[in-house]
């Protein structure tokens, strides 16, 4: 690895969020002669199409590989430090590369929202990425870093007001504008389909510890209807990605080695606001969440328009509560369409972060928030137009 040719190669370059992640690189990272990275996909025509679209250096280095060619994944893993990944569905086209990273000890960053076939990962690689050297750091993008560090950061304010961290944490979307992505839609459904074959897979997909191997926490909120939070004072409705950012925050919860306690629990809805308007307004988030993943939803490869991701943004709520009712809240907002424009840049950071700042991070499998922590907070914030605060 110290021989490597690249720190990072941005593999799906020719898709539409690898697409963004190249033209962050170039564009925030251009005048930086340190970072030598590189873009990866499966045509070397498309390959430098895009590198013309998006103005990266003419000399930015171009390498052939596909998911389906075990052997061209294994060269290009041979020249780089660490590979960020935005080819999914990861069930169906990310093992192959995964298996590279980590026989190879390189640092692998994904975007995945696929909590059955991520612990199966954990289960068959994270030994040999602890005997290799490899860090394979899962779900860098919308899910779930803002859920995990604003969970983080919710708790260290706790620990300051209450003198110890909150065993409850509600996680509550107050604003989100932008689409789903194609990828996440493609997901879902791949993991709905897996789930139809092997019914086994069941008890993964709703467990709310499917990804603490070994341990299993207090019962957790199911979050599966519209209810009024008296402490909030607002209605509230299922949201959709809750199923992996728990999953992903009580992991982070035990690779810290839980810092929030064994007691812990945490769930994540959508604020619709109070009285009959609010009711109706969780009814019609309950709606559109179904059709999210129905026929309708966006296919892989398409997104919003540049003016249309930057018009997006997102705002979330975290509320620790104590024992004795007391509570302190905390804001996470980003400055771009959640699914596109702010994912782009958190698995950019996360990956530079990792390389740059944490570099001391032991083998394994991480998620971004308890790897790197503060110094990933910080760096969203200098670099990828996300802010943490807290809250009145």
């Amino acid at each position: 690895m110290s021989s490597a040719k690249f720190d990072i190669v941005v593999y799906g370059a020719t898709g539409f969020t690898g697409q963004l992640v190249a033209e962050y690189l170039a564009a925030h990272y251009k005048d930086d002669k340190a970072l030598n990275w590189a873009m990866a996909g499966r045509s070397l025509d498309k390959l430098k199409s895009v590198r013309e679209a998006i103005g990266a250096p003419a000399d930015t280095p171009l390498i052939v590989a596909d998911a389906s060619d075990a052997a061209s994944l294994k060269a290009m893993v041979a020249q780089t430090k660490s590979v960020i990944t935005t080819v999914g569905p990861y069930q169906l086209y990310g093992e192959d590369l995964l298996a590279a990273c980590v026989a190879g000890g390189i640092d692998y960053f994904d975007l995945c929202g696929e909590p059955v076939w991520m612990r199966q990962m954990i289960d068959k690689y994270e030994a040999a990425a602890k005997e290799s050297g490899a860090r394979i750091v899962f779900s860098c993008g919308y899910d779930s870093v803002p859920f995990e560090l604003g969970t983080f950061f919710v708790q260290e304010e706790a620990r300051r007001v209450f003198g110890a961290p909150a065993a409850r944490v509600k996680g509550r979307v107050r604003d989100m504008r932008g689409t789903l992505s194609g990828g996440t839609a493609a997901s879902a459904k791949a993991t709905f389909d897996a789930v139809a074959k092997d019914l086994s897979l069941v008890a993964i997909l709703n467990d709310h510890f499917a990804l603490t191997p070994g341990f299993t926490g207090p019962k957790q909120p199911k979050g599966n209807r519209a209810v009024y939070e008296e402490d909030l004072q607002s209605w509230t409705a299922p949201f959709m990605m809750a199923l992996i950012n728990t999953r992903n925050v009580h992991r982070s919860n035990m690779l810290m080695g839980f810092p929030y306690g064994k007691e812990f629990v945490y769930d994540e809805m959508v604020l619709t606001g109070p009285g009959e308007k609010g009711e109706a307004n969780a009814k019609r988030v309950m709606a559109a969440n179904a059709e999210k993943t129905g026929p309708n939803a966006p296919k892989p490869g398409e997104g919003p328009s540049k003016e249309e991701r930057e018009k997006g943004l997102f705002n979330l709520l975290y509320v620790a509560i104590a024992p004795d009712g007391r509570m302190v809240r905390a804001g996470v907002t980003g400055d771009r369409d959640p699914g596109y424009g702010s994912t782009s840049k958190m698995i950019s950071e996360c990956a530079i972060c990792l390389l740059r700042d944490a570099s001391d991070v032991p083998a394994g499998f991480w998620t971004p928030g308890a790897a790197m922590q503060h110094k990933l907070i910080k760096r969203l914030v200098d670099h990828a137009g996300l802010t943490f605060g807290v809250e009145g």
